[in-house]
Parts: structure tokens; sequence; C-alpha cells
């Protein structure tokens, strides 16, 4: 019964996406108050009748109801319960109730806290994102029902990919679509500006957190996709230039752009097309990434569905709402006058130059993903592009990026003198120059990747520290750090998440550069040397799991004759999925991860074990955290609240 009226819930909530779509669009043409405040209600009911048929289906898994298709085919009984829930959205039906709910959430968020918003604007919003949840909704219920019953029920289920058995991978797809489907929301006030013809500073303010939302789980959700896989696949890696990892690459590289030119609109009314062309693409990008997760084009780990016939469904609604959105912006981008006049040296130039780079990093991950789907089509042939192209092509703009960003987050807007804004930062990059130096010198017989990387990410980081600085004014040491204390919450924002992103240069450049690695057969009770560490194989035992068995290996490390650690990796065995996962052992530290993943048995006695040394592994994950961070800091400044406040009293909003 329960699972019948999350079934029931789900058709309701697309009869009532239909009527959201549609009534309040017309009253806004119609400037009919009555009907443009049907949106906001809809909005909410939508959401509450998708969060009740996810409730069922939520329901059936966690009472592992087996006359539930889904259930049988990504559940069993002996499953730990994290996994049972997670096993909700992790398959293709499953999560794309999830995608529907996360859409319905935010329009409902837009409902509660859009008061500020015009009538108009606010209603073509809340349809223009209920005609999102018409389309997905539409192909959920007719090729991707998740409540379909078995005639026949089995005693047991097929158990969920054990890849998927694993708490990083239990909350990412939660994070990850909350950014991918946030970026909708700068869609669909993308396409009420166009529709309404008006572009202005407010509407910069407006889109703003709303963006910065979806960045920010967004980029949560990159990063735990992204510790998953350094962890759980055994390879030691934490990115592999994958076709889904990239499809939620891409977007955040243009919703990041998003944000920077949002800012040009608010404060100087300039680049308004652009931007508007940002947020078309942004959620463009996330529908192209849902795509390629769906429809078995590409071939990923990562993906959840091989179904061509579904894949084609979600390419006529990629042609449809972004070629609609691209035609209505030919249309109408000529009346999106820009009112900022600008100089060549400002900071508005140098967040067009941000915009840029960002942007063709963007095209050229897309290129290096469809590549190989184009020359199958094309030319009938099989291609393979990896990580030597990507790392080749995609470095280049964040090195320019990195070198840019302190001077560019100081310029002052409309006009700046280049010799005035750099004279305050020549001790920093002579610092960073000299740590540079001083790291090529002390490697020996290694690339210049990470003396390049320490010092791009000092330079970052000592400038974001300089940017919150530098806004304190002159005067006494005293009273600078006491108006330290009180600027605003977004330009503390802005500094952290550049000091997150500079952090995060230095972990990558550190992990790919200067990481040991080892590959060899070790016998029980064998010793070898891996850098500063000796490493003994006491043996290898089996040990049973709730769902799965393994092969354990026991290994013990020292260091200068003192053992340091005592690391266990498996070889684990899913009975009922027929799968096997290799599951490594990591030391974490500061200054590096010992990584250590067991493999199988050789001939003549044995095991084959792979060993790692991760210089600074944990920075990536630290720097990503703190550009997060960054990302709620500025959502939290107050000024949004004051703006909304004022908006409602029909009084003007200061400027920054």
């Amino acid at each position: 019964m329960i699972v019948e009226l999350g079934h029931f819930a789900l058709i309701v909530a697309f009869v009532v996406a239909i009527l959201q779509t549609v009534v309040p669009m017309y009253g806004a043409s119609r400037r009919d108050g009555a009907l443009m405040a049907l949106a906001g209600p809809a909005s909410v009911a939508q959401f509450l009748l998708i969060a009740l048929s996810f409730g069922a289906l939520t329901y059936a898994f966690v009472v592992s109801d087996f006359s539930l298709k889904l259930v049988v085919e990504n559940s069993h009984t002996a499953k730990p319960m994290l996994y049972k829930v997670a096993g909700v959205w992790g398959n293709h039906e499953g999560s794309l109730l999830l995608w529907v709910l996360c859409l319905s959430l935010f329009g409902a968020c837009v409902h509660w806290f859009g008061d500020n918003l015009p009538k108009t604007l606010k209603a073509r919003v809340l349809s223009v994102q209920a005609s999102i949840g018409v389309a997905f909704l539409a192909f959920m219920l007719w090729t991707s029902n998740p409540f379909l019953r078995l005639a026949s029920p089995p005693m047991n289920g097929n158990d969920l990919n054990p890849l998927l058995q694993d708490p990083g991978l239990a909350f990412h797809p939660p994070f990850l679509y909350l950014g991918y489907v946030g970026l909708s929301m700068a869609f669909s006030f993308a396409i009420a500006a166009l529709i309404e013809g008006r572009v202005d500073a407010a509407w910069g303010r407006w889109v703003r957190p709303w963006t910065l939302a979806a960045w920010v789980f967004l980029t949560i959700g990159i990063a735990m996709g992204s510790c998953w896989a350094y962890y759980e696949l055994g390879w030691g890696g934490f990115w592999f230039w994958d076709p889904v990892e990239n499809a939620s690459f891409m977007p955040w590289l243009i919703a990041t752009a998003l944000i920077h030119s949002a800012i040009v609109v608010e404060k100087r009314e300039s680049l308004k097309a652009w931007t508007v062309l940002l947020a078309i693409l942004a959620f463009g990008f996330s529908l192209v990434g849902t795509f390629i997760v769906r429809s078995g084009v590409l071939t990923s780990v990562h993906a959840f569905a091989t179904d061509p016939q579904r894949g084609m469904f979600i390419l006529a609604i990629l042609a449809v709402f972004i070629g609609g959105a691209m035609a209505l912006f030919a249309v109408r981008a000529g009346a999106l006058e820009a009112k900022g006049v600008f100089a060549a040296v400002s900071r508005e130039s140098a967040l067009v130059l941000n915009n840029l780079l960002l942007t063709v990093a963007a095209f050229v991950v897309f290129i290096g993903t469809i590549w190989p789907l184009v020359a199958e089509i094309v030319w009938g042939r099989a291609l393979s592009v990896g990580a030597p192209f990507f790392d080749a092509a995609f470095t280049p703009f964040m090195v320019v990026l990195a070198l840019v960003l302190p001077i560019g987050s100081a310029m002052p807007w409309k006009r700046a003198e280049l010799g005035r804004v750099v004279r305050p930062f020549r001790a920093a990059f002579a610092l960073s120059v000299a740590l540079m130096l001083l790291v090529y010198a002390l490697q020996t017989g290694r690339s210049a990747l990470g003396p390049v990387g320490v010092g791009l990410s000092a330079w970052v980081v000592i400038g974001a520290g300089m940017d919150v600085w530098m806004r304190t004014g002159r005067g006494a040491i005293g009273g600078r750090f006491g108006r330290l204390m009180r600027l605003p919450r977004a330009d503390w924002g802005r500094a952290v998440a550049h000091a997150g992103l500079g952090i995060t240069m230095f972990g990558i450049a550190s992990m790919t550069a200067w990481v040991t690695e080892d590959i060899r057969v070790v016998k029980d009770g064998e010793t070898y040397a891996l850098g500063p560490y000796e490493v003994t194989l006491v043996g290898v035992g089996e040990v049973e799991g709730p769902n799965y068995t393994a092969l354990r290996a026991d290994l013990q490390v020292k260091r200068d004759g003192v053992e340091v650690a005592r690391l266990y990796p498996e070889k684990r065995d899913y009975p009922v999925a027929g799968m096997g996962t290799t599951e490594a052992a990591i030391r974490q530290g500061v200054a590096d991860d010992l990584y250590l993943v067991i493999g199988d048995p050789q001939e003549g006695g044995g095991w084959a074990v792979r060993s790692y040394i991760k210089p600074f592994a944990n920075w990536l994950w630290g720097g990503v955290l703190i550009m997060s961070l960054g990302g709620f800091l500025s959502l939290s400044d107050r000024r949004y609240r004051v703006a909304a406040a004022a908006a409602r009293r029909g009084v003007g909003v200061p400027a920054e």
C-alpha cells in the first residue's frame, strides 16, 4: 500500500508541475496576481508529493520489500542499513527520483525565501523550474518507474553494486545532485529574465546566492567522489578524467565563472548577456552529465544505466531546454544593454579573464570527453582520450588563473593602475618564487611540477590573505585588526575560497610530482623498503563481513626500527552480487599517506602488493573543504538578508 501511495504521489506531482508551468506563466503575461500567486503553493505541493514518493521508496528498501523490482535488483537482507538506504539512489530509477526531489526542493525554496523577488519574475522563475520537473517526471513515469512490482517476488535480492557500498558513496550522490540540480535555479532565473527582457543589478544579486549554494554542494559532491575513488578503487589516484567525473567537473567550472560574472552584473551592470549565457550553459552541462551517466554512450564505473532509449529521451530534454533557451537568448540578447563601462585594466577585466579561462577549460574537458564518441560515429574508430591529454590541455589554464587571481581580486572597479595594484604584491611574489626555487633545489631527479605547484599555491594563498588585509585600509596595526574582524562575510568567504583553491593546488601537485610507488610480490614474513618505511607482510587470512567474505593482509609498518602502523588491506568478494572489490589500507598523516593494497596470490607463493607514499594527500581534501567553507561564509553574509528586507520596503540596496 505504501509503495502504491508513493507511485500515486509521483503522478499527482506530475499534474501539479504541469499546472505550475502553465498557469503562473500565463498570469505573469496578463499581470494577474491571483494566477501568479498559484506558483508558490504549487511548488511546495510538488516538493511534498515527491518527498512522499521518495519516502515510500526508502521504506521499501529499509523493510526489504522484494515485491518491488528495484529493491530486488539493488538490495539484500544481509546488507547493512546504511547501504539499504543508500540503495535508494544507487541505481538509475532511484537516483532520478532524488534528482527531481532536489529540483522541487529548490523551487519550494524560491517560494519560501524569495519574498524580495518581483511578482512577475518569481512567477516565471517557478514556472520554468516546474517545466524542468514536468520533463523529468515524464521521463521517470514513462521510462524509469521506480515503483514497478514483480508478479512473483523472490525470497531475497541481488544486492547493491559492491563499489557503492561505501560511506563516501552513500552521501556523495545527494550532495552532487544538490549541486547539479541547483544550477537549474540559475537557468530558471536566466529564462525568466529573458522573457521579461530585463537583467539588472537586482537580478545579479538574486541569482548569485542560488548559484553559490549549488556551487558549494557540487564542490563537496565532487570531493566526496574523488576521495572515494582514492581509497576504494585501489589504484592510488584521486582523479581519472573518467567521463562521469568530467560530467560533474564541467558544470562546476561554468558555475565558478557564473558566480564571478554575476558579481559584475550586480556591481556594474555589465556582462549581462554573457552572464545569462553562462547560466544557460551551467545547467546545460548538468543535463549533458545526466545524459552521459544514464545513456550508456560512454563507459564509466560511475554510470547508472546503459539504455540507449533512455538516453534519447534525455537528449530530447536537452535539445528542448537548452536549444529553446539559446533561441530565446538569440532573440533577446540585444536588449540586454550593458550600462557599466570599464577600462582594460580593472576588476571587471580581471573577472572577464577569469570567465574566459574557466569557460575555455570547461570546453576543453568537454571535447576530450565526447571525442571518443565522435570518432566512433564519424570514422568508426575506437579511441581513448586519457589523462595525458587532459593534463596537457587543461593545466595551462589553471596556471594562468592562479597567476592572475590575487592581482585581479585587488583591482578596483572601473579603472585601475596596474603598477599601483601590483606594488603591494611584490614581496608575496618574491616569497612564492623563493619557495619554488628552494623546493626545486631540494628535490633531485624529479619534474618541475612540484616546485611550480608550491610556488603557485603559495602565491594564491598569500594573495588571499593580502586581499582581506588590504581591505582594512591604513593606520595602526591594532585598528586594522579591529576592522579585519568587522569585514563582511562575503569578503572573508572570497578570501577563504581562494586560499582553499591554493591549498588544493598544492595537494594535487605534491601527490602527482612526489609520489613513491612500489609493486612487488611479497611472501609471508618478508620485509621490503618503501621510502623511509620498512613494510613486513605478517600474513593473509580470511575474514567474514555482513554480506561479503574477504582476504585480509596484515602488514606491519616500521620506521627506524619502530612500529608506526599496522595496516589491513582487503580483497572482498560479494557472493550475491558476484563481484569483488579492493579495499586499500591507508595510514593518513599531515605530511603523507601510506597507501597499501593486497593483490592476487602468485604462482610459487607470495602475494602481489602495491604500495604508495602519497605526499600531502590530505591537503587536497582539506583545500576543497576550505573552498566550500568560503562559499558558506559568503552565503551567510547579512547583506543578502538586508537586501531582501530593503526590497520589501521598496528602498535601494547599498553596494558593497
